[in-house]
């Protein structure tokens, strides 16, 4: 006990620190330690006390310390067995960041004083709370007079990814403002968004992350983002002053611009790594409860060096309770689960019915956010794409390989694009779930960008230093005869009509489309495919005018307009379709390039190039004629039948048209109202 601080028992729930009527309450979970103590420090780092919980309930250590108050520095040391054959780690020498800490003093950098294990399997007896951020007492609310959440129908959504440094790193604005939260929704930031007719952002992850070890030693920075710390806190270097109040700023400027925004999150794995890496957080406080292990050996199914153990209770609750804070105090709309597998885990086999997938679905606040899964891990039976319980939005990969493929000129890809075009009901059944569900996109952040889907034949990642064996070895792409950057106008030219190909096929497809934040500016990483340590001009978006760059915002600002004037678009209710049998049935008829019905024999054409479709909504207000042309070869095909006029909505550069017929002189898109 201590004679400086007066204590009780306090209360187990909520977890984190709690500020109180008469100091601060305190509670941690871990089932196994025998004994945890609260450590509390001055603004230089100093350990002033060191105070043992007094009470636990349910594997819930809790005290209340009276006479703290906010802005205490504080972490939290564990005793109990250190056995690592049994994955017990318990290690008094080791500081430990309160899992629910709201802000901490520094960012995490990793030191091998961090470690509870030595090379040799003994206990590592260094004390480690000099090189371990403090955890810092914090009341976080949201903001009374805060915008309200933008709503944005389903059918409606568009996706954009937006990494916060890289967006906003090279905008021309304050130089204060640059890679930060606030620099987001500076007025050019905001500006341009706008401009997209775009709905939803999709932040890249903004929870407070540390670099990796070997990226450390080779002087390279974690840019990504996807090793976090800790669930709560937002990421410090995004931020002037204060990374909590300028997130929630943040978050408001975009709502008040009219935007939904939905935020990567990694709850499958931490910075903590391998297990002979750093103990600062959950290894120190309960290993074996908070990671998945077998035989002793951590089961590592994210690639990163652990994988958090989402079967737990106490990770099941952690996980929902940092949900619900950046939902309704940092005022997200929505989550994108990186490695989604994971969380859907039971043991370890994957299950639609596991415990956290549940949790989040009958949770009265969750389950009303955009939740979109990746899902896949490396793991056993990790690729479950279309397997999530409806609710969750998947990010389908299938979508994307078909679509390069197709435009790449791949043979027999011509019957599988009108599977995707329609919403992938191979991977999303009819009556089962609506096509929305399938994320569709052509790039991500992990991979090239579009333009250098274009541009590289192969990766071009030795900035690196992996030797270039990192990224994707098979990208689908095409270089049009020159690898990387040319001056050549016909090259350029070809290159760019690909672009605008690909984007209006995105967008003319059934689904919710994404789109890679930077390809509207026709932003380049130079062929790097796996650029997650480039924090530098390699990853930062560059804002030059260009024609390429004036085409392309074009393109996607008058294809979201029309795919928002037309949502059959979007979504189709047919007929043998039994999840609308309670709507009027649209119609869809295929077409060849004589404009005749699609026979069993043109589907089947593995060199067949053109594919066209007449969209019809139940009311029969319009048509609307989609043509997909892929050949550099010229190919003129008669209007449909009965055709008196064509209003041409868009097309690509490559295609023209007369009172007869339309042209397409090379590869292109174009869709119009009969």
């Amino acid at each position: 006990m201590s004679d400086t601080y007066t204590i009780n028992s306090g209360h187990p729930f909520p977890l984190g620190a709690q500020i109180t009527e008469n100091g601060v309450n305190f509670a941690v979970a871990s089932e196994e330690a025998s004994a945890i103590f609260l450590c509390l420090f001055d603004d230089k780092g100093n350990e002033l006390e060191r105070l043992p919980f007094i009470a636990k309930r349910r594997g819930i250590w809790h005290m209340e310390v009276f006479g703290l108050t906010e802005g205490q520095h504080y972490g939290f040391r564990a005793q109990g067995p250190f056995d690592p054959s049994s994955q017990r780690l318990f290690n008094e020498n080791k500081l430990l960041i309160d899992p629910y800490a709201k802000a901490l003093t520094s960012k995490l950098e990793w030191h091998e004083d961090q470690a509870a294990i030595t090379e040799d399997g003994g206990q590592h007896l260094v004390d480690s709370a000099y090189c371990v951020p403090k955890s810092i007492v914090r009341r976080v609310s949201a903001s009374s007079i805060r915008p309200k959440r933008v709503h944005v129908p389903h059918v409606q959504r568009t996706l954009y990814e937006l990494h916060v440094k890289g967006f906003s790193q090279h905008l021309p604005i304050d130089d204060a403002l640059k890679g930060t939260y606030l620099g987001v929704i500076s007025k050019p930031g905001i500006k341009h968004l706008k401009s997209l007719g775009i709905t939803t952002i999709q932040l890249m992850p903004c929870f407070s992350f540390a670099t990796e070890q070997h990226l450390q030693r080779l002087k390279l920075n974690n840019y990504w983002g996807y090793n976090p710390i800790s669930f709560f806190v937002p990421e410090p270097s995004y931020a002037q002053k204060d990374a909590i109040s300028e997130f929630q700023t943040m978050i408001d400027g975009l709502r008040e611009a009219g935007f939904e925004v939905i935020l990567d999150v990694v709850y499958n794995h931490t910075a903590e790594s391998e297990m002979n890496h750093s103990s600062v957080c959950f290894r120190g406080l309960d290993n074996a409860h908070y990671y998945r292990h077998k035989e002793g050996q951590y089961l590592n199914y994210t690639g990163c060096g652990n994988c958090l153990d989402t079967y737990n209770p106490s990770s099941i609750r952690l996980i929902c309770d940092s949900m619900r804070y950046w939902v309704t105090v940092m005022g997200v709309d929505g989550f994108r689960f990186d490695l989604g597998v994971d969380l859907g885990r039971t043991n370890h086999d994957f299950s639609p019915k596991a415990p956290l997938l549940q949790a989040i679905l009958q949770d009265p606040v969750l389950s009303e956010a955009c939740l979109v899964m990746e899902p896949w891990d490396i793991g056993p039976n990790g690729y479950q794409l279309g397997q999530f319980p409806r609710g969750f939005l998947e990010c389908n990969d299938q979508y994307r390989d078909t679509v390069r493929r197709f435009w790449r000129g791949d043979e027999g890809f011509t019957s599988q694009l009108a599977t995707r075009l329609m919403g992938s009901r191979d991977i999303f059944h009819k009556g089962k779930k609506s096509a929305l569900h399938s994320v569709n996109y052509i790039t991500y952040h992990d991979g090239y960008t579009l333009h250098d889907l274009v541009s590289y034949h192969r990766r071009h990642n030795m900035a690196n230093m992996e030797n270039n064996r990192d990224g994707h070895g098979d990208n689908l792409s095409q270089n049009f005869g020159v690898e990387g950057e040319t001056d050549n106008a016909e090259i350029l030219q070809r290159r760019l009509n690909q672009q605008l190909c690909f984007i209006a096929t995105l967008l003319l497809s059934q689904g919710t489309p994404h789109i890679l934040g930077g390809d509207e500016l026709s932003h380049t990483q130079q062929g790097n495919n796996n650029a997650y340590c480039q924090d530098n001009d390699i990853t930062w978006l560059k804002w030059e005018e260009s024609e390429s760059r004036t085409k392309l915002q074009e393109a996607i600002a008058s294809l979201m307009a029309i795919r928002k004037a037309y949502p059959i678009l979007a979504e189709i209710y047919l007929e043998d379709d039994s999840l609308y049998q309670y709507q009027p049935s649209d119609h869809i008829e295929w077409l060849n390039e004589h404009n005749q019905p699609m026979s069993n024999d043109d589907w089947a054409q593995k060199e067949r190039d053109y594919l066209s479709a007449i969209l019809t909504p139940a009311d029969l207000s319009t048509h609307l004629w989609l043509v997909f042309y892929r050949e550099d070869h010229p190919l003129s095909v008669p209007l449909p039948k009965a055709t008196t006029q064509l209003d041409v909505l868009y097309k690509t550069p490559g295609i023209e048209l007369d009172k007869k017929q339309i042209h397409c002189h090379y590869r292109g898109v174009m869709i119009a109202k009969l």
